[in-house]
């Protein structure tokens, strides 16, 4: 039987169709087979632990931050109003806040003399550059101690770094040592905390440590047992992964 060209003609095109077809599905399952599954998070996770090495001093709730610049305090600069805060009252919310801060975590409560606390903080798919951390010596006006960015770029996973904290002076309220502007057990709570209202240098400075009631300073509401030397914290940070 012979084909007519309109036959022929029909046929050609169904087989191309089914042609076709075949190579788009081939071409789709190559393009599936070259597809890449998204790649895992990265997580750099930090452990910090804080021993506080004073006698009777205890330390307000440990902020530690992560960031990839920026200072917290700089030596003869005023304090910025989220350090003030810190320094003052111990409440380092304003202080996490910071507009430099990549992440953040604050300690559970105070760290009492010769204990320690580990915190554990982390961020995700961006290497911090730096860790800072700051915490307020209770049992004064505004001293408070810490590291102000320690560099974290060469630290590998399982390495850790231990260092040592000096104290400072916010410089934003006169070191009177009353009763009515410590807040910390020394005056069994009922000492002011924050107050905006800058009555010394205004500036950051090292701290030259309290006078007290047995040296001389009849006001007081501290004792010998309050006074601190350097260094006030021993902090040692084990990065995890």
């Amino acid at each position: 039987m012979k084909l007519s060209i309109n036959n022929v003609y029909v046929a050609s095109i169904f087989s191309f169709v089914l042609l076709s077809g075949c190579n788009d599905s081939d071409s789709k399952n190559t393009d599936m087979d070259m597809m890449e599954p998204a790649p895992e998070p990265v997580i750099y996770n930090y452990e910090i632990t804080v021993s506080n090495l004073t006698y009777a001093q205890p330390m307000s709730p440990i902020a530690v931050i992560l960031h990839d610049e920026g200072n917290f305090w700089t030596i003869g600069e005023p304090s910025s109003l989220a350090l003030e805060t810190l320094a003052e009252s111990g409440d380092n919310a304003s202080f996490i806040a910071e507009s430099i801060v990549l992440s953040g975590e604050s300690g559970t409560g105070m760290l009492l003399p010769g204990m320690s606390e580990t915190i554990e903080i982390s961020i995700t798919d961006n290497q911090p550059g730096y860790l800072s951390l700051a915490t307020m010596l209770v049992n004064t006006n505004d001293a408070f101690t810490g590291i102000n960015a320690i560099e974290l770029n060469n630290l590998l996973a399982g390495e850790s770094i231990s260092v040592t904290t000096r104290s400072y002076d916010a410089g934003t309220e006169k070191n009177s040592e009353l009763m009515s502007t410590i807040p910390g057990p020394a005056s069994n709570g009922a000492g002011e905390g924050f107050n905006e209202m800058r009555d010394d240098l205004d500036k950051v400075g090292m701290h030259a440590g309290v006078v007290s009631v047995d040296d001389g300073l009849s006001s007081s509401v501290l004792t010998q047992a309050h006074k601190f030397d350097n260094p006030t914290l021993r902090i040692t940070i084990n990065r995890l992964n």
